[in-house]
Parts: structure tokens; C-alpha cells; sequence
């Protein structure tokens, strides 16, 4: 057996009141594709980012090609072969496609160095090329849907001919399609000898993938898995150290009067077309389609936050006129956004400040926030929400990504919602909060709440849900009752096909 590729050893590393790393050793063999997992905050993002220099090791050791690696900063991983596919994107939305796939790396021509565009255009398509993507490489990366916006910064790091490639959540945004094709890419990759670190919250996908499973635990190695005994239920054993009975769980809701009534809902990406909803009392009524369908922008303008958007909007009999998303919350109407990092949270801010922020002016007197009632207050969400460390004073920034969410869903859950909307509540988050997550969103619906969910995750919507409506090209094309939510009846809608049987959307 030849030599390993990297190995990382002894690894430790700790932030102020937080051992993040203690110990942790990685092997990947050339040519080899190594799924990490681990719940969030078990440090496998720790463990990538001083593997690509944005951290550095306390302590430990990595090499590279049996030779010690000096990785001071990002520039060293680029030079040492080291590509990453980051969760959080790192796009810049104000460039083209090509220009973000060869960012600081820009072919250049003549003696004054001018930037080769053509050329730049030539090999983006290329790589586009091999993804199976028809993307212009002259589109502006900002006017791209999410999905999409993912793929880009999978084409930067396909377009870097890396020898070691670092995929952290890459499918947490892709539709089925594009994830069957991504995991197609990293069988070729492997064939090529090129050696890949997945890291997916998907279990599925690391048995379809992997050679071997690497399960972290509290910043510590907790086992692995060799091909053959790779499964569902051993990653999660690993994980969480225990088994998950009953992941799934639904009420009994079945045909609750309408409470949360939406009519002629438009947005500004399909102003053409009219969406109506209604949702019950104590009702998850699951939202589905295919990226690029609308779901999010009705959501949004459903709440007032899309300008070119309008909505109707009741609560029991009651008509809600909403201007604005300060108008949707006075009304008790609450949206948990896709984008948690950049539209759920206020990273620089402490977890303790973004609990607080929408509850401030009951926390307040005489004009003045009372610092002990707000830690009393933050405290109390953080146990509910068991948000780990349960320290409200650390910026929210340094939290994993399954931590982050528990924080967004506190702030809201905390203002006791009348109607929620989630907005992909467990992209890129681990098995054992999504259980956690799941388990909240029940107990809001359980205590009388409406709640909107919208997801790309099957299972989830499968499941989780009371009922399904479907949506295609900014419509609902059908509302399904719980008998009839099978994946097959989900997918002919989405696609704008037709069910038998099935009951009409709500009319406008």
C-alpha cells in the first residue's frame, strides 16, 4: 500500500473557553475519497480550515506527500495542491462567472499584463462544461440562484487541477440532478487520482461516495468505517454516540380549518403569477419544488420583503395588511431565512445580542435595555434551544452552522410566533440537530402555531409535514394530503405535470 497523501496528526486547537480540536488525527490516500463527519460543532470545520490555512494548529502536525506542510495562510494550500468547496459561499456576487472561477489567478497577455478574458471565458465554459451546467460565463454571478451560485464555486476549485479537493456541504443548495452529477464528478475524480475530503450532513451521500468514514466527536476522533460497513445507521452511531429513535415525527393534524390565509401572493421573479395558501392552526404545511420554482420569493413577499412583491394575507377572519417586514412581525408573522449567515444573523454580534435583538423593547426600560433581564432572557433560550457552548457572549460568527440555526430559530421562537415560515431550516446541518430541530418546530405547531415550511430536502418534506403543496415557475400546482405525499406525486408537480385525484390548488 503506498503512502498516504495527507495526514494530519495530533491536531488540537482552541478558541477562548472552547477546545475545539483535541487531538484529532486524518488519513486520505491518493487517489481516495474520505467522507468526515461528526454533528455540528464536532470540529470538522475547524479541522478543514487549518488544513487550508485559515487556522492554525496549537498544536499537531500535517503532512503532505510524506514531507512536513508549512500552511501559514490560504496561499500555501493553493500552492500545495489543496482546493476547497466551502459551505458558506465565497462567490463575489458583483463579477461574472468567469471572473469568480479564476479569481486572482487571471490569465494575462502582452507585456502590460492585461487580463485575457477570452481566455477566461474558454476555460470557465470548459469547466462549466464538465459539471453539466448551461451557465454563460459572462453571467453575473449576483443575478444566479443559489444553486448555482454553489456550482461556481465548485467550477473554481474543478478549474485549480488540485491533487487534494476539500468538498464541506457541496450539495447542501443542489437540486437531485445536480447532486447525482456531483457525486458522478467525484468518481472521476477519484479514477484521476485525485483524492477528495467530503463532508455532507447527506449520510446517503457518504455511503454512495466514500471509501472510508472518519466520525469526529467533541473535537476528538470518535471511529471510522471501512467501505463494506459503511451505513446510515453506523455514521450515526458514531455521531451522536447514541441511536435516534423516531428521527421523524408528526402530529396528528389532519384537516385543521384554515387560520394562516394567503391570496394572490406575487413576486417580483413571477409577477405573473398568483400563489394562494392556507395553513391550519397547529399545521406544518410542507412547501416543495425544484430550485428556481419561487418558493423563496413568495416567502419573502409574503412578509414583506420584496418591493415588486404583494400578498393578501389573513389571520382567521382577520385581513393583515403587511408594508413591510416590521409590519409582519407586529403581527406575529415570522420568516427563518435560507441564508442564515447573512440574512438570519448579525455574525459580529453576540449570541446573547442576536437572541435579544427582535425582543429588545420588552427587555427595556425607560428607554434603556436592562442588561440582567436581556442575559436572564438569552440564557433561557439558549437551555431551550440546548445551543452548544451555552455561552450567550460569544460572537455568533465562531458557532457551527446547525448552532447558528438553533440561534436564528431562539430569536423568533422566543416572540411565542403566531405563524412561522422556515425557509430551509436544516441546510447543511448535522443528523442530531436536525432531530432537535424537528422536535421544535413540532412543539411550536403542537402549541398552536401555523408554520410554512420550505424545503428542498425530500425526506424532510415527506415526513415532516402535515400536508405539501408544490410549487412550478412561481404557481402551486397542487396541494397534497397526507395520503397522497409520495415522492412521485411531489415530483410530477414540481415539474408541472398533474396528480390523479388530487383536490384542486386553493382558487384565487
Amino acid at each position: 500500500m503506498s503512502a498516504p497523501l495527507l495526514v494530519m496528526r495530533g491536531i488540537r486547537k482552541e478558541f477562548p473557553g472552547v477546545l475545539a480540536l483535541d487531538g484529532v488525527s486524518l488519513e486520505v490516500g491518493r487517489g481516495e475519497v474520505v467522507a468526515l463527519c461528526g454533528e455540528n460543532g464536532a470540529g470538522k470545520s475547524t479541522l478543514l480550515k487549518i488544513l487550508g490555512g485559515i487556522y492554525q494548529a496549537d498544536a499537531g502536525e500535517i503532512r503532505l506527500a510524506g514531507r512536513v506542510a508549512r500552511i501559514g495562510g490560504v496561499a500555501d494550500a493553493l500552492r500545495l495542491g489543496l482546493a476547497f468547496i466551502h459551505q458558506e459561499l465565497s462567490v463575489l456576487e458583483n463579477l461574472d462567472v468567469g471572473a469568480n472561477i479564476f479569481l486572482g489567478r487571471e490569465p494575462r497577455f502582452s507585456p502590460l499584463q492585461l487580463i485575457d478574458r477570452k481566455k477566461i471565458r474558454r476555460e470557465a465554459a470548459a469547466v462549466l462544461g464538465r459539471l453539466g451546467l448551461e451557465i454563460a460565463s459572462d453571467s453575473l454571478v449576483g443575478s444566479l440562484p443559489l444553486a448555482q451560485r454553489q456550482m461556481v464555486e465548485i467550477a473554481r476549485a474543478l478549474s485549480l487541477a488540485a491533487r487534494l479537493i476539500i468538498m464541506d456541504e457541496p450539495t447542501s443548495s443542489l437540486t437531485a440532478a445536480e447532486t447525482d452529477r456531483l457525486l458522478a464528478l467525484v468518481g472521476e475524480l477519484r479514477a484521476q487520482g485525485v483524492s477528495v475530503i467530503y463532508v455532507s450532513h447527506r449520510l446517503g451521500e457518504a455511503a454512495r461516495c466514500a471509501d472510508r468514514v472518519v466520525v469526529l466527536r467533541d473535537g476528538r476522533n470518535a471511529g471510522g468505517l471501512a467501505r463494506h460497513e459503511i451505513s446510515h445507521e453506523a455514521i450515526i452511531r458514531l455521531m451522536v454516540g447514541r441511536d435516534l429513535g423516531g428521527f421523524y415525527s408528526r402530529s396528528e393534524m389532519s384537516g385543521a380549518p384554515a387560520y394562516f390565509r394567503i391570496r394572490n401572493a406575487r413576486s417580483g421573479a413571477y409577477p405573473a403569477s398568483a400563489v394562494s395558501l392556507d395553513v391550519g392552526r397547529g399545521e406544518i404545511l410542507g412547501l416543495a419544488g425544484l430550485i428556481g420554482a419561487g418558493r423563496s420569493e413568495i416567502a419573502q413577499a409574503i412578509v414583506g420583503l420584496d418591493p415588486r412583491g404583494s400578498a393578501e394575507v389573513w389571520l382567521g377572519e382577520e385581513p393583515v395588511r403587511i408594508r413591510s417586514l416590521r409590519d409582519a412581525i407586529a403581527h406575529g408573522i415570522l420568516l427563518v431565512p435560507e441564508d442564515r449567515r447573512n440574512a438570519g444573523l448579525i455574525l459580529d454580534f453576540t449570541v446573547r445580542e442576536n437572541i435579544s435583538l427582535p425582543s429588545l423593547p420588552r427587555l427595556a426600560w425607560g428607554g434603556l435595555i436592562q442588561r440582567a433581564r436581556e442575559d436572564r432572557f438569552a440564557r433561557e433560550q439558549i437551555a431551550a434551544l440546548q445551543v452548544r457552548p451555552p455561552d450567550g457572549g460569544a460572537p455568533a460568527r465562531y458557532l457551527s452552522g446547525g448552532n447558528q440555526q438553533k440561534v436564528v430559530l431562539a430569536k423568533w421562537l422566543a416572540m411565542a410566533p403566531r405563524v412561522l415560515i422556515l425557509d430551509e431550516p436544516t441546510r447543511g446541518i448535522d443528523v442530531g440537530a436536525k432531530h432537535e430541530i424537528y422536535a421544535l418546530i413540532r412543539g411550536l405547531a403542537a402549541r398552536g402555531s401555523a408554520v410554512l415550511m420550505i424545503s428542498s430536502e425530500m425526506e424532510e418534506v415527506l415526513h415532516v409535514s402535515d400536508r405539501v403543496a408544490v410549487m412550478h415557475e412561481g404557481r402551486v400546482t397542487g396541494v397534497l394530503e397526507r395520503g397522497e405525499c409520495t415522492e412521485e406525486n411531489i415530483m410530477r408537480l414540481a415539474v408541472g405535470r398533474t396528480v390523479a385525484g388530487m383536490k384542486s390548488p386553493v382558487s384565487t
